[in-house]
């Protein structure tokens, strides 16, 4: 009997029907979507520009030396052939071992990489092609998703129709990411070893091929021994592949590979990180590669670092800021450690500054009329029920204004400030560029205000400079990585702050106080100008000075307050400014100070009295108005300003001044400096010099003062 037919098995048919059509319709899709990435991928010129990675910023030192490097990090870009062949085949042993033989993407890693998912439970080993890395560091993100994944592969294969396997290469060498900032093997090459990639070893190519699986992980600035062992598994793989023999591979220690020294960063930072917004103001923005040339001198910086971590106290916060006469900032140091706090106490903190404020009081003495050699009395004096006292606790009578000045009397800086006005050296504080809020109270002149280090110094060198405003600066030129100069400082125009007599009377008070008062322990062996001051408690330890055309101020204190013992701004402060001192002018000629410029013999009313007149010509000046602005000949006369007895000259009747202009008068700045005395209700000074008036050079020095808990040394 013949077998009975069964019924065909339709549904089984029509699954398969479907798969086909659906993996037909994939493929069509596919074939589609690769041809339109084809079509749209860039040119091989343009993926070898790498602006799209971010804007590379160079900041260098005064010589050169780069100080940081933000942003990506690009090397010279190199061509197949420039690439060394122990690279070319690390990479492709350790990252793709079947690069040469796959459409851009690989089914046999993709399943491997399935397997290992399937045994393990996690996705530990990427099945990810050369191409496909590529792809994704150029086009795409590092997410974890079907979706991206599915892109990456349609990417990997239109770059495959699009570029050869060698070009594939070239771009992925010169693109991938290395660690450190690093883009490309000559960037992470200079950046590890200090060379070219041109030259690379088979054991540094070996370390910079293990680097692309953990960048942060296997970088030698991060983990040195893990870089190493790292590349003992690229070696291996080198091995199994063919790519080298294993007597090669044997010879080739990875503990002997020289790794270059990573610069160290630290307090470096509080200035970059000061400089670097200021290009804003300076460059229009853009996002090619600059490298920033800065004022700072690496020498001074190491000085500075040096002199704040041996000298400041235990539990205490040190600060540092130097200047250059032009206003250069030459070293800055804003903490103890930048790494620990990153927060700028030379830049951004703002402290009392103790009797370093009394640079103010005694500027507006002097250029109230107030000589170094006058006298004024030391004795108790209450203002506003407010009553100052000395550190000492004593009074001594009848003192110089210089031996007040440099043994930081109290009493004499409370007496100039009720004399002449609490609120005109609040108005001296600003000229000299304290931006802060100043108090007007009665004790604001012993620094009750708060300030910032950087205006104190500021303040100090405009002192230094003859009386003329100094601007701090930290950019000197900003250039293309091409050499276009993008930005170049100029120094601007002088802006005379007090007149230069009465600088010069100020650098002889500073001076004294180095020499005889508070601040001895910050000679150096050469001329030296400073002030110290401490705040009530011992809350703040300040020490400011200049000399041979560095002004450099030192803070000392903690960020809570809270009092220090022992810190006064004539011990730790005047050391540490010692100590960097000692080696910021080492190589600088000895510069005596200059402490007498005479004084024009006129009297004139305020309003007569005018800075920036027209220059002198064989000893006679030309007639100028009400505004002093030069008049067309001699406003009728045809006679010249200066000659006794014609229209227009100086007489000396009390209305002006017969004679020459000092010429170190007429060549500064152009605006007005009172020099008239105040009204006074009762003698402030007293103009013969006191039978104990102390010799500036060869004084016997008096005891070290004490720390008070109600007032500034």
């Amino acid at each position: 009997m013949p077998p009975i037919p069964t019924a065909p098995r339709r549904p089984f048919v029509t699954a398969a029907k479907v798969l086909a059509y659906t993996g037909l319709v994939t493929l069509l899709a596919l074939i589609v979507a690769v041809a339109v990435a084809v079509a749209s991928l860039p040119s091989y010129g343009d993926l070898s520009k790498r602006a799209d990675l971010g804007q590379m910023i160079r900041v260098r030192s005064s010589n050169g030396t780069v100080l940081v490097s933000l942003g990506p990090s690009f090397g010279q870009w190199l061509r197949y052939d420039q690439i060394p062949p122990q690279m070319r085949a690390a990479m492709i042993a350790v990252e793709d071992k079947r690069f040469r033989n796959h459409i851009g993407v690989d089914p046999i890693g993709v399943a491997r990489s399935i397997k290992v998912r399937f045994d393990t439970g996690r996705w530990s080993q990427g099945g990810s092609t050369i191409t496909q890395q590529l792809a994704r560091n150029i086009f795409l993100t590092n997410s974890r998703t079907f979706g991206r994944k599915v892109k990456e592969a349609i990417l990997a294969l239109a770059i495959e129709r699009k570029f050869s396997k060698d070009q594939i290469l070239e771009l992925y060498l010169n693109r991938v990411y290395f660690g450190g900032g690093a883009y490309g093997i000559d960037a992470a090459s200079r950046r590890f070893f200090g060379h070219s990639a041109d030259s690379l070893s088979l054991g540094e190519a070996a370390i910079i091929a293990g680097l692309v699986k953990a960048p942060s992980n296997y970088s030698p600035t991060a983990d040195a021994e893990a870089a190493r062992q790292r590349s003992g598994v690229v070696l291996q793989s080198m091995v199994q592949n063919g790519f080298v023999s294993a007597a090669a591979a044997a010879s080739v220690d990875p503990a002997t590979i020289r790794l270059q020294p990573t610069s160290k960063q630290n307090s470096v930072r509080y200035f970059t990180d000061w400089a670097l917004p200021q290009l804003e103001t300076l460059i229009d923005e853009s996002s090619e590669p600059i490298d920033v040339w800065t004022t700072l001198d690496t020498n001074m910086q190491a000085a500075a670092d040096q002199a704040i971590a041996a000298n400041a106290p235990a539990g205490a916060q040190g600060a540092l800021v130097a200047l250059d006469r032009d206003g250069a900032v030459r070293a800055m140091v804003g903490g103890r450690d930048y790494v620990d706090s990153l927060y700028n106490r030379a830049t951004q903190a703002e402290r009392q500054p103790g009797s370093a404020f009394k640079l103010f009081v005694y500027l507006s003495a002097l250029e109230s009329g107030m000589k170094p050699t006058d006298t004024i009395v030391d004795e108790p004096i209450t203002i506003d029920g407010w009553s100052p006292r000395n550190s000492t606790r004593t009074n001594v009578g009848p003192v110089t204004l210089r031996e007040a000045f440099s043994r930081s009397i109290n009493t004499v800086s409370a007496k100039i400030g009720a004399q002449l006005g609490f609120a005109t050296i609040a108005d001296m504080a600003r000229r000299f560029g304290i931006s802060g809020k100043i108090s007007t109270f009665p004790s604001m002149v012993l620094g009750t205000s708060d300030v910032r280090l950087v205006d104190m110094t500021r303040a100090f060198a405009s002192v230094a400079n003859h009386g003329v405003a100094v601007s701090p600066y930290a950019i000197r030129k900003v250039v293309t990585a091409d050499g276009r100069q993008l930005y170049q400082h100029e120094a601007t125009e002088e802006r005379v702050l007090v007149a230069p007599w009465v600088a010069a009377e100020m650098t002889d008070l500073l001076q004294s106080a180095v020499l005889t008062g508070t601040g001895r322990a910050a000679q150096i062996g050469r001329p030296v100008a400073g002030k110290t001051g401490t705040t009530s408690s011992n809350k703040d330890g300040w020490f400011i000075g200049f000399s041979s055309g560095i002004t450099a101020g030192v803070w000392m204190g903690r960020d809570d307050a809270r009092p220090i013992a022992g810190l006064q701004g004539g011990t730790a402060p005047a050391r540490a400014f010692h100590d960097f001192m000692i080696s910021a002018v080492a190589r600088r000629p000895v510069e005596q100070f200059e402490t007498e410029v005479p004084v024009p013999d006129w009297q004139l009313e305020p309003d007569e009295e005018t800075w920036g007149l027209p220059p002198v010509e064989n000893g006679v000046a030309p007639l100028v108005d009400a505004d002093g602005n030069p008049l067309p000949g001699d406003a009728g006369t045809g006679q010249p300003l200066g000659q006794p007895g014609q229209p227009g000259a100086i007489r000396p009747d009390g209305t002006g001044v017969e004679g020459q202009w000092p010429e170190e008068i007429l060549k500064r700045g152009s605006e007005r400096a009172p020099r008239q005395p105040p009204p006074q209700t009762a003698p402030l000074v007293t103009r013969s010099p006191p039978p104990r008036q102390p010799e500036l050079r060869s004084a016997p020095a008096p005891d070290p003062l004490q720390p008070r808990p109600d007032g500034a040394q």
